[in-house]
Parts: C-alpha cells; structure tokens; sequence
C-alpha cells in the first residue's frame, strides 16, 4: 500500500529525508518515531503529494506520487500536525462542507458524517461550535474529516501533539479502532508509549536518516544485545547473587533495593533454565523470575543519539 524507494528532500544544504526507504502492507500500523525535526512529516507530506521529493520514488496504493498525484490524494486522508477549523461552523456543518469537497452529495452525506461522528465518539457534539471545542476533541474531529471519504490510507502526523493524558489514551483507542477497519495507517510521534501497543511496525528516524524499519518485534530484537532477567528469592539474595554470577553464561548481577537480583546473560545466551535448577539445587526458593522486557522507548534511545537537524 506504501513503498518509498531512497525519498530523499532537501532544504539548500539541510537534507531533511536521506533516502528513506519503507515498506508496508494492507492493514499495516506504522509507528513512525522520531525527534522534533527529524524528517517525518517531510515524508508525510511527500506521500500525501503535498511536496516534491529531490530524489527517489514513493506509491501509494501502487500508484506513482510522480504520475498519479490526483488519484493518491482520492485514496489518502492526510492528518496534519495543526489544522485550521472554520470557528462561525457547528460540528456536523463542519464535516457536511468538507463531505460535500469530496463531491459527497445527497442524502449520503449526511449518513457518513453521522457515522464518522459515532466513530471518533463525538456525535454527543455534533450541534457545538467547533471552535467550543477542546484540543482533543478538535482532533477527533480533525480524524473524522480525513475519513469522509473511505481513504485506503491513513497519514497521522502527531495526532495526540498537546493533547493531556486522558485525550491522549482516548486517541490512542481510537487509533486501534482505526487499524481494526484494515486501513493502511502510518502515525508519527515522539511520544513514544503512545505507540507500543498500536503499531505492528516501526520505523526510527532521525536527522532525515531511518536508522531502524520493521516489525516491533524484529526491532527489539536488533536493539537487545543480551538477555537481562529479574530474579527474587526467599531469603539470602546475597548468596544467590554469588551463584548465580559463578556461572560461565552469566555476564553481570547485582542487587537492587531491597533484595531485586538483576542477571545479565553474555551476549547470544537464549536459554536461562540452569538458573532456577542451580538456585533449587542450593535451597533457594524462587518468588520472581522473569526477563526483563524492551519497549519503543528503550528501543528509541538505544538507537538515537539525540540529533536534531
């Protein structure tokens, strides 16, 4: 549905996307990650044929943003950052003049911005003033026009940008909903628990360069360099500890407050069983044993060395 063959933008001698390469499919969730200024809404707005790249070829829905310009910007629905609303408008007004811009005529469309509303739960403001309306709920609104139309794919750039946390998890709910109706749907934030668990891939970018593209899972997976377990028994964590580091798969342990056994395994080690044997072995009884998980954020900072152009 989205492929970027090396997109490239640049802005004089600041190159704002370096060759940037992505791929996904029909129901794709793509968290697009990265610092203020790092690139992503310059290929947003390439995607959505709101600029020229200087190098390299995008499709959308396998049609050229070069050659098909008309017909992506039918199939996408393009959410920016900051958006202007028309405050003299009410709610339903607001979305019948945008339907009526994607030539929605007739009874229909009022039937579409009536179900856009019950959607993005805001049918309880459809006869408000849009300019009454809170940064969050302007933002639902703001989703429900881009999807007037039944685009195929999605661009969200920022869509919980200055929301507070309650707007923000309201969003977030909403995004799931959205990747449930199999739409392809590329969402871009520096906010990054927002994405973990709505996207199913990740891109990390950064001064215009995108460093990591793919699966969550694969992503992770690049970042862990070694296995790190938390480990807590029934007494004695010293003595445990003292074993536990004895052993030759074993990288590093030490001992968080009050009594938390922190195990590194050496790089490439998958398999831990030996250490609830060794501790049961040496009368050491278990309460916690568990690896330690990664998330987008560890991922980020693992990745990203904080570079803004």
């Amino acid at each position: 549905m989205i492929e970027t063959k090396k997109l490239t933008k640049r802005y004089g001698n600041l190159i704002a996307a370096n060759e940037v390469s992505i791929k996904l499919d029909e129901g794709d969730v793509f968290g697009f990650i990265g610092p203020n200024c790092s690139g992503k809404t310059t290929t947003m707005r390439m995607l959505a044929t709101l600029l020229n790249p200087d190098y390299g070829e995008a499709y959308v829905c396998g049609k050229s943003i070069y050659t098909n310009p008309a017909e992506i910007r039918r199939l996408v629905g393009f959410m920016p950052d900051f958006f202007g609303v028309y405050d003299d408008m009410k709610v339903i007004e607001y979305l019948e003049f945008f339907a009526a811009a994607y030539r929605i005529n007739g009874p229909a469309r009022r039937k579409i911005c009536e179900e856009k509303l019950e959607l993005v739960d805001m049918t309880f403001k459809r006869d408000a003033m849009v300019n009454q309306l809170s940064r969050g709920q302007t933002q639902r609104i703001g989703l429900a026009r881009v999807l007037l139309h039944e685009p195929q794919v999605l661009l969200l750039d920022e869509p919980a940008s200055g929301l507070d946390p309650r707007a923000r998890i309201e969003i977030r709910g909403l995004l799931k909903r959205l990747g449930a109706l199999k739409k392809t749907i590329m969402v871009s934030s520096h906010i990054l628990p927002e994405l973990a668990d709505v996207c199913n891939k990740v891109g990390i970018i950064e001064k215009g360069v995108l460093y990591v593209n793919g699966r969550v899972d694969d992503v992770m997976k690049q970042v862990r360099q070694a296995i790190i377990l938390h480990i807590r028994v029934v007494a004695d964590a010293e003595r445990a500890a003292r074993l536990i580091e004895q052993h030759g798969e074993v990288a590093h342990v030490e001992i968080r407050q009050p009594d938390l056994i922190v195990v590194t395994l050496k790089k490439g080690v998958e398999d831990y069983s030996f250490i609830p044997t060794l501790l049961l072995e040496n009368r050491l009884r278990l309460v916690l044993f568990r690896e330690e998980e990664l998330n987008l954020e560890t991922a980020f900072m693992e990745l990203t060395r904080g570079l803004v152009q």
